[in-house]
């Protein structure tokens, strides 16, 4: 391919008066590590389904593999590998059985499917559950198998929406580490996701939605450095000490974050600032110096407010 694996212009999804997708931009390349960031109906899955070319675009223009999902959907929907929120697994056949079913929608003999399931149940650290029922996995095993089976028509672009929501920390890291074995092997990735420290272990690059739009684009490291500053410093005070604190703290950082349960003082010299607090006659409970983290940015640009 010459161009970029997804191009998006102006792209919207609506449904009936309800914008999901308000005219964004954006490109995904090929072998990349693509995220969609945001809270929860931020429009990430909106924005999924149409890449998917299962949903149709509402306006503006998608180009997905160099097709164009309106008229050419079957034939993106065979290079894609589509890993959804919900394991949809058929829980009544076995971890083999699933692969090989899931293989023949894309009408591969079975000596193919065959050598390719178990090459990807290796991948997937399932091999010894080979025979197994569905319904006995764990779920993170669920999850490591649902990302196998995507992979079975071995395609140009995996999607995956929420990978890891609702797993276990262990699970977690057992299933980044296998998502990035795929990125070294060069397949593209294409994430949703509202976990801070997933974007960071596994995005090359991601945009951040808030309220359908696209609110900021680069790299981890580029969004820490253009919407935070290099540290963080945490205050704690006594119950009823934080209001007569905070006089004493203005000015001796970028920014000031008062919150219900602490004060967060942004800065480039974590150390001096809180120094700085040490010497201003203020007396938190516990200081917390930490670098800059992809929440932060997170936070300031989509808002603190619980949204259900």
């Amino acid at each position: 391919m010459t161009g970029p694996l997804v191009e998006a212009r102006a792209l919207t999804k609506r449904f009936g008066d309800f914008t999901a997708v308000d005219a964004i931009d954006f490109t995904v390349e090929y072998g990349e590590a693509f995220g969609f960031l945001g809270p929860n109906g931020a429009g990430k899955t909106s924005t999924m389904r149409m890449i998917g070319a299962v949903s149709p675009v509402t306006g503006g223009s998608l180009r997905v593999l160099e097709m164009d999902p309106a008229t050419q959907g079957a034939l993106i929907r065979a290079r894609l590998g589509v890993v959804p929120q919900e394991d949809n697994l058929d829980n009544e056949l076995s971890v083999f059985e699933n692969l090989l079913v899931y293989g023949r929608y894309f009408d591969l003999p079975r000596s193919v499917i065959t050598e390719r399931a178990d090459e990807l149940l290796d991948f997937a650290q399932l091999t010894e559950r080979r025979n197994a029922q569905v319904e006995s996995l764990s779920g993170g095993m669920k999850r490591r198998l649902t990302i196998a089976r995507a992979l079975i028509n071995q395609p140009d672009v995996l999607l995956l929406d929420e990978p890891t929501t609702g797993l276990d920390p262990q699970a977690r890291h057992a299933l980044w580490d296998r998502l990035y074995r795929l990125k070294q092997r060069g397949v593209t990735l294409i994430i949703t996701t509202h976990y801070m420290d997933e974007a960071e272990q596994l995005c090359d690059r991601l945009v951040v939605m808030d309220k359908a739009k696209i609110v900021a684009e680069g790299s981890p490291l580029q969004l820490i450095g253009t919407h935070s500053t290099k540290d963080v410093v945490e205050l704690r005070f006594a119950v009823g000490a934080q209001d007569d604190a905070l006089p004493l703290l203005e000015g001796l950082a970028k920014r000031l974050e008062a919150l219900p349960d602490r004060v967060l003082l942004y800065t480039d010299d974590g150390d001096r600032t809180a120094a700085e607090v040490a010497a201003s006659g203020c007396q938190p409970e516990t200081v917390v110096v930490r670098r800059s983290t992809l929440e932060d940015v997170f936070l300031r640009l989509t808002g603190r407010s619980l949204i259900d």
